[in-house]
Parts: C-alpha cells; sequence; structure tokens
C-alpha cells in the first residue's frame, strides 16, 4: 500500500499532464461536434431533400459505429491514404468530434421543432429573409432550449475520451497505464484515474448547470436545475 501511494505521489506532475491532455481533447472534439451539429442541423431541418438525405446517412454511420471502429478506421486506413502523418490527437479529436456532431445534431433538431411555426411566418411577415429569421430568431432559441440535452455530451465524450488510448494519445488513462507498467501498482494507479474522471465529470457538469440556469427561457420547462 505504501510502495502505491509513493507511486501515485511521484506520478503526479506526469498524470496531471495527462488530464490536461484528456480537457484538451474534450474540450475541442466538443468544439468541433458543437459546430458541425449547427450545420448537420440545419441542412436537416432546412435543407433541399438530398441535403437531408445526406446528413441522415452521416448520423446513421457516425452513431452506428463504435467509438474504437472510428479510431482505428480513421487511423489505420482513411488518413494514411492522404499521405499526410496526421498526429493521434488530431485523429481522436475528428472521430469524437464527428461523432459527437451527429448526436448533437439531433438534439439541435429536436429543439428547433419545439420552436413553433408562427415565429418564423411573424418574422417573414416582418420582411426578414428565410435565413436573417433563422440566424435571430429561431437559431438562438433552440440552443438555449437544447442546453439540458447538450450538457449530455460533456461526460459522453469525457469517457469516450479514454477510446484515444488504443492510438497511443498520451492522455490520462494512457499515462497511468505506463506508470503502472513501470511500478507494478495497478490497483492504487487506476483508481486514482477513476477518481480523477469522476472529478472532472461532477466539475464540469456543475458549470454546464450553472450556465444553463443563466440562459434557460421562461416557461419553456428547463426552468428547474438541481444543484449537484
Amino acid at each position: 500500500m505504501f510502495e502505491g501511494i509513493t507511486a501515485v505521489v511521484e506520478s503526479a506532475p506526469y498524470l496531471l499532464e495527462g488530464m490536461c491532455v484528456t480537457l484538451a481533447l474534450v474540450g475541442v472534439s466538443l468544439f468541433v461536434g458543437f459546430v458541425c451539429g449547427i450545420v448537420l442541423t440545419l441542412g436537416q431541418v432546412y435543407g433541399p431533400w438530398i441535403i437531408k438525405r445526406a446528413v441522415d446517412i452521416y448520423v446513421w454511420f457516425f452513431r452506428g459505429l463504435p467509438n474504437i471502429v472510428l479510431l482505428f478506421l480513421f487511423y489505420f486506413a482513411l488518413f494514411p491514404m492522404t499521405g499526410f502523418d496526421i498526429p493521434a490527437f488530431a485523429v481522436a479529436v475528428v472521430v469524437l468530434g464527428l461523432r459527437s456532431a451527429a448526436y448533437q445534431s439531433q438534439i439541435f433538431r429536436g429543439a428547433i421543432l419545439s420552436i413553433a411555426d408562427g415565429q418564423m411566418l411573424a418574422a417573414r411577415s416582418l420582411g426578414m429573409t428565410r435565413w436573417q429569421s433563422i440566424k435571430t430568431i429561431i437559431l438562438p432559441q433552440s440552443l438555449r432550449l437544447s442546453l439540458p440535452g447538450w450538457s449530455n455530451e460533456y461526460p459522453v465524450l469525457l469517457t469516450d475520451s479514454a477510446v484515444a488510448y488504443v492510438i497511443g494519445v498520451a492522455e490520462l488513462l494512457t499515462r497511468t497505464s505506463q506508470v503502472i507498467s513501470k511500478t507494478g501498482e495497478p490497483m492504487i494507479l487506476y483508481l486514482t484515474c477513476a477518481i480523477i474522471f469522476i472529478l472532472l465529470n461532477y466539475g464540469g457538469m456543475m458549470l454546464i448547470q450553472r450556465v444553463e440556469k443563466k440562459v434557460r427561457i421562461p416557461g419553456f420547462g428547463n426552468n428547474e436545475v438541481t444543484e449537484t
């Protein structure tokens, strides 16, 4: 037991660097998923039928395959075909971000469809173009309405980030395993890794809930946010 605690203390800076890599991986992937998710949503709700069909196929593809399969597909097959040496971290961001976009797009889509059609008609009657109506009336409301569902993407991406271990991203789990191979103390080190993940999850959700309470729309059913 004493040897295990010593191993945790001595490897703490190395593990904290891995935690920072994990947070960077989650943060960038969440941003990629957010931007791509909005584009997919607008295409699926307001685009022509061929765009809607393309988005349906995209969502079906990325939601239908496990993360580990997508990582292997992109890291060992698709990106090598380009002839460029893509870092493992960048591949993980692309895979996690694009997969998150598939899920986020459906969250945003549900929020947009929950807004009464009369708001679009009223905006158009005031002389706004369709795009102006979407940008200034529909989209701001839908983003606020979708926050309760969207907030689930953070813990999902946080747990999924550990899968990047399989392609060698130096995130928290990878570094924990490396320390274990040197010290031979799996129990205490894996427990430390688990505790860090729990704290990251808890802290992130607390922050998101504060944002949710601040931007909620009165009367739309997301007024009550439970304090963690």
